[in-house]
């Protein structure tokens, strides 16, 4: 029997018309360069604060900078200012932040300044997490307030989805790790049209964030390590079995997560719970000292200024201190994101498994275990590789590391990620 050729003719998603993504790009480029401008305005903000608190402050006082006693004052003093704006602050700044991740909920703009107060100060005093989950949240609830007044003929759905995008560009300097988080959550969502219709008016406003973010920061990821030629098989080998190793120790982190967080939810109030954080942090601080503080990046930097100037069992520590330490300020309340400290967890586990064998190649080690870190406790398979081959920036470890990924993603698929839901539950 002969078909109808029409039958035979294979489906094609229609694309969508030119003339309905060309009116986006206005408002994608504005909403792009007012998230950037939210996240360096708070980072600067922050940084000098921090360089307040850990520089003049201590030395007018008498005090080492990182001595013991300094970071058990702060930390513990964060935990108490932080806690204070939670308690009085409209809206409590915003939700319990181990609910949320990258995908920001939409808050009413009453709770912004809070929310804004509470991460500048987490940033600047010392608590091991990142600006990435409260600023997403914050220009999420900027855009989608200014756009439904500015702009009413948007759909409200569009401005989350720029703001993200925006402020993620705008956090790693390039739309490219907009593009891949996009792509990423468009697969477990229903829609309409080509991919590349879809992520044009996110990846307008992650460029207008990205470059924004570029030239007024300088935004840099490169670790500048010993450079990687061309990779043998040690290399694989080593790649795999870092990864695979760095995703079982993220995983444990993931799996003690509820209960740590459980355990400080049964103090009930702000006052209790952040101070209580604080002083934990304060006695982790004590072990691993102050490369363990604040959200990683510079930190990061200096342990790879000298790969070989310290041994695999003080990598160790530093790593054990820091996975510590990002569970607990995740747990106890702290508004902050969880990839930046992810990545000097495994920045420092991949030097010392080169500390440990020379063999592995100090690029190969560090690029290896954040990914093997960040697929465990993001789940985000695309934004792991970006953020892993970024620190390394050559282009022979791409397939390496995309090899290494798949014994990874097997270990920590189906399985929870840092991130509960509101009943304390984990989500997967």
């Amino acid at each position: 029997m002969v078909q109808d050729p029409a039958q035979q003719a294979p489906s094609v998603t229609p694309a969508t018309p030119a003339r309905t993504l060309l009116p986006t790009i206005l408002p994608a480029l504005a909403v792009g360069i007012m998230s950037s401008l939210v996240l360096v305005g708070v980072e600067v903000a922050a940084e000098q604060l921090q360089d307040v608190l850990w520089g003049p402050l201590p030395d007018a006082l008498g005090i080492g900078r990182y001595s013991v006693a300094w970071m058990f004052v702060m930390l513990f003093a964060t935990g108490i200012a932080v806690g204070l704006v939670v308690w009085k602050a409209p809206g409590h700044a915003g939700p319990d932040p181990a609910t949320v991740g990258l995908d920001a909920p939409v808050l009413p703009p009453v709770v912004l300044p809070g929310l804004v107060l509470v991460t500048m100060l987490m940033l600047a005093g010392g608590p091991s997490l990142g600006p990435e989950n409260p600023i997403i949240t914050v220009n999420v609830a900027l855009a989608a307030w200014l756009g439904a007044r500015l702009v009413p003929r948007v759909p409200g759905r569009v401005w989350p989805a720029l703001a993200e995008a925006a402020t993620i560009g705008a956090l790693f300097g390039t739309p490219v790790a907009a593009a891949l988080v996009i792509s990423e959550a468009l697969a477990v969502r229903e829609t309409r049209g080509l991919l590349w219709d879809n992520v044009f008016a996110p990846l307008t406003a992650g460029t207008a964030g990205a470059l924004t973010a570029t030239l007024i920061d300088h935004p840099s990821f490169d670790l500048n390590l010993p450079s990687f030629g061309r990779p043998g098989w040690s290399d694989l080998f080593a790649a795999v079995v870092v990864a695979s190793v760095a995703a079982l120790l993220g995983m444990a982190a993931v799996r003690a997560f509820p209960y740590v967080h459980g355990a400080f939810r049964r103090l009930r109030h702000p006052m209790l719970m952040l101070p209580a954080g604080g002083l934990v942090l304060g006695a982790l601080a004590a072990l691993g000292g102050h490369l363990t503080l604040f959200k990683g990046l510079d930190e990061i930097a200096e342990l790879a200024k000298d790969p070989d100037g310290r041994s695999a069992g003080e990598y160790a520590v530093l790593t054990v201190v820091k996975l510590a330490a990002l569970l607990v300020a995740a747990s106890c309340g702290f508004r902050g994101g969880r990839i930046f400290p992810a990545v000097f967890v495994g920045t420092a586990l991949g030097l010392g498994a080169h500390a440990a064998v020379s063999g592995v190649h100090p690029s190969v080690g560090v690029s290896a275990a954040v990914l093997g870190l960040l697929l465990a406790i993001t789940r985000q398979g695309w934004v792991s590789l970006f953020v892993a081959a970024v620190l390394v920036a050559s282009p022979g470890i791409i397939a390496v590391l995309c090899i290494a990924s798949l014994p990874a993603w097997l270990l920590v698929t189906g399985r929870p990620q840092m991130q509960l839901r509101a009943d304390g539950t984990p989500v997967r």
